[in-house]
């Protein structure tokens, strides 16, 4: 039985790479859930297992123990119930943007007219018209990513998984990007799992934040973020910001 309301849940999940003496316990012992429309940040050091945990939902990888759902389905074997974001935009350098934004409900089944369609009424939200026909080599860092976001936005799938969406990003443009995401989710309230290792944009963006230990990652703090939105810089400097900031890196450091 999944939790009741739940549009995102792990359940006891554990996962090893490898066999014997080779292998690697990456997760162990990781429930939790994410209810619809809200935003969850994972955050927790290098090689703690939140990809994994994310590769996991999006049915690309079989848990080696324990389940995980997207709206009470089973991911195992089953990739497409959640539209998921890599780190690297991926971004196809033989496609213009349009075109790139466009690929992914392409492949999930969409006519090129239907995604064409949806993705030009978009362009304007996402922050890129004008910008439709260039190249990915005549783009930004902050332009790849919006188009990344728009190409997974397409996706069928009520919920997203962003999987460092701003993490090779500069400070400056990073929240720039974080304002803009706000925005962007206002309008659609989906629900969003995402990974990112900066307390900071966590508590900025999330509604919940977990915070997993070193590998294999386990989660060891929950921390409800109770500041309405949209959130703007000068919520950073909000004596219960900087508290609660204070207890995540506190539950970091710890381990």
């Amino acid at each position: 039985m999944t939790a009741p309301g739940a549009a995102i849940e792990l359940r006891h999940v554990s996962h090893t790479f490898g066999e014997g003496r080779r292998s690697m316990t990456v997760l162990d012992d990781v429930s939790l859930e994410v209810k619809p429309r809200s935003v969850v940040s994972l955050v927790g050091p290098s090689g703690c297992g939140k990809s994994t945990l994310l590769r996991i939902l999006a049915g690309l990888l079989s848990p080696s123990a324990g389940k995980a759902y997207i709206n009470a389905a089973d991911t195992g074997g089953r990739p497409g119930l959640a539209a998921f974001m890599p780190q690297k935009d991926l971004l196809l350098p033989w496609r213009r943007a349009l075109a790139n934004t466009t690929l992914g409900a392409e492949v999930a089944g969409h006519s090129k007219a239907a995604a064409e369609g949806r993705a030009r009424e978009l362009l304007d939200v996402f922050g890129l018209e004008g910008f439709e026909d260039a190249w990915p080599s005549q783009l930004s860092g902050g332009m790849r990513q919006r188009v990344a976001l728009l190409r997974t936005f397409l996706l069928p799938g009520y919920a997203l998984l962003l999987d460092e969406p701003f993490g090779a990003l500069d400070a400056i443009t990073r929240r720039d990007m974080q304002r803009w995401l706000q925005d962007v989710w206002l309008r659609d309230r989906r629900t969003v799992l995402l990974v990112t290792h900066d307390v900071e944009e966590a508590l900025v963006l999330s509604d919940v934040v977990y915070v997993m230990s070193p590998r294999p990652g386990r989660i060891v703090v929950a921390v409800e973020v109770p500041f309405s939105r949209p959130r703007d810089s000068s919520a950073v400097t909000h004596p219960e910001f900087v508290a609660l900031k204070a207890k995540l890196l506190a539950a970091l450091e710890a381990r």
